[in-house]
């Protein structure tokens, strides 16, 4: 029998040697290990990705009526699209869900609340109906496509109405305007405030079986940046007071993690990474406004126990 060469058998132990610290990782005996940090060239290109956003949302926000009814609109459409497409083996029913989130908008702008809750209500049989008329899947049940087509109206469709009611609230619309910018700043801001923490001092996992690289860490500095933010944004607005704008902010930071969340659960389940790529290598719509549709509507119910 042929004998085996000594460096072959020294470069064997080496490698055995060089996997020893990797396995003791994996099964836990070298204690915890910090979640894996993102590169560092992220935080600029996350810039340079908003810029071009943050200019359109201060355009319509500031135009409002029907400007910023329908920015608001097209962007949400864009969402559920994003929605529709990571579950579309689940068969969604894409015109009963589009036809709900602009019927949503238009009671919105034009009527109250109640007429909202009346658009939300007849969206439950519009998409079973459209959904019988919709080719039998082999795949997928039709209760599969109406509960993805129902989720995506009650997440994307009324935070979209909440949006444009809280952007009218008032009369002249100017304090509805000054709310929404207060909860996008807390929100983009304690974004930031939580990447930041998370990658320099995180190290104990959130949620590890849905977002392995959000950390406790992380969200504790996200929520400590999104409430002095949205303080901050408040001291331009007079009729605000500061127990009121840290009141907001408490609401924005404790909302729109669970917004973030949320959608990782969502992207998790779906088998994807990120749910489009409008915004290149950042992903796509739904990614960069998940936390912004809870943190809307939690804003919206807020300012009106306030007022």
């Amino acid at each position: 029998m042929a004998r085996t060469p000594p460096s072959s058998r020294a470069a064997r132990r080496r490698a055995a040697e060089r996997a020893q610290p990797a396995a003791r990782s994996r099964s836990g005996a070298g204690g915890p290990t910090r979640p894996p940090a993102r590169g560092g060239a992220d935080l600029p290109a996350r810039v340079v990705v908003a810029i071009p956003a943050l200019v359109f949302a201060i355009f319509i926000i500031d135009q409002g009526g029907l400007v910023f009814a329908g920015g608001a609109l097209v962007l949400c459409i864009v969402c559920l699209h994003e929605l529709f497409r990571m579950y579309e083996p689940r068969g969604p029913v894409k015109l009963a869900g589009f036809a709900t989130i602009v019927g949503l908008a238009a009671a919105a702008y034009y009527g109250t609340d109640r007429q909202v809750l009346l658009a939300t209500v007849a969206a439950i049989p519009l998409v079973f109906l459209l959904g019988l008329a919709m080719p039998e899947r082999s795949d997928a049940t039709r209760t599969d496509g109406v509960a993805i087509t129902l989720m995506g109206i009650m997440w994307i469709g009324l935070a979209l109405a909440h949006a444009i009611l809280l952007r009218q609230l008032d009369g002249s619309g100017e304090h509805g305007a000054a709310i929404i910018v207060d909860v996008l700043v807390g929100t983009f801001v304690g974004d930031t405030g939580a990447y930041l923490g998370g990658r320099f001092l995180g190290r104990r996992p959130l949620a590890a079986r849905i977002s392995p690289n959000k950390t406790v860490e992380g969200l504790l500095i996200g929520m400590l940046t999104a409430i002095v933010a949205t303080w901050c944004a408040g001291l331009y607005q007079d009729w605000l007071t500061h127990g009121q704008a840290l009141l907001l902010g408490l609401a924005v930071a404790i909302a729109a993690p669970l917004g973030d969340l949320f959608e990782s659960q969502v992207k998790r389940d779906a088998g994807t990474k990120d749910a489009g790529s409008l915004f290149g290598a950042h992903g796509g719509a739904l990614d960069r406004l998940d936390a912004a549709f809870f943190a809307l509507v939690a804003g919206y119910y807020v300012y009106l126990a306030m007022s």
